[in-house]
């Protein structure tokens, strides 16, 4: 004979209370987490791009490469003579690399991608905590603060590049050398 009586059923046994208080537990676990995990909208991810100055940092990107270009491009002809027509030429190479990239690369054609690109990412309570945080005066100094430090730490790389730039040139000559390739 069964320990359950007639008005005992399985939901109203101990057992079963405890199975129905973990199952209630989980669908509200289940709903909270879909709750939370709603994609980040178009127009909040764009907000986000607009409070980041994401616009403003890729141009300022372009000019700095077109700086680093021309750097670069001064050391490596330094001490070896050219002419008024390969010096324009060399002169010239910068400014006709970038117009290629801005034109390729413009803002019209990245903000679709960055959108869809963030909204692949991260949730809508994500970017709605990032817009907190960026509109925030805290947010504000450090978006207002990155240009420079991203200047710092470029400037700090080309340095560190240029004391390996030897020993990565010897290390290739070697490699070079060992697979009996000529150089």
């Amino acid at each position: 004979m069964s320990n359950v009586s007639q008005a005992d059923t399985p939901i109203t046994t101990p057992a079963g209370k405890h199975v129905m208080r973990t199952l209630a537990a989980f669908i509200a676990l289940v709903c909270s987490l879909n709750a939370h995990s709603a994609p980040a909208s178009q127009e909040s991810v764009e907000n986000l791009l607009v409070v980041t100055r994401v616009e403003s940092l890729m141009t300022s990107m372009y000019s700095g490469m077109e700086q680093m270009m021309r750097e670069s491009m001064k050391q490596m002809v330094q001490g070896k003579p050219l002419n008024a027509e390969q010096q324009r030429l060399l002169d010239s190479l910068p400014g006709r690399f970038v117009a290629v990239m801005r034109e390729e690369m413009s803002w019209q054609r990245m903000k679709p991608l960055y959108v869809q690109l963030y909204q692949d990412t991260f949730e809508q309570d994500e970017v709605d905590g990032l817009l907190a945080f960026y509109t925030s005066p805290t947010g504000q100094a450090f978006l207002n603060k990155m240009p420079v430090v991203m200047q710092k730490s470029m400037a700090l790389s080309q340095s560190l590049m240029q004391s390996a730039l030897p020993k990565m040139t010897a290390a290739m000559k070697e490699a070079l050398s060992e697979a009996k390739i000529p150089n």
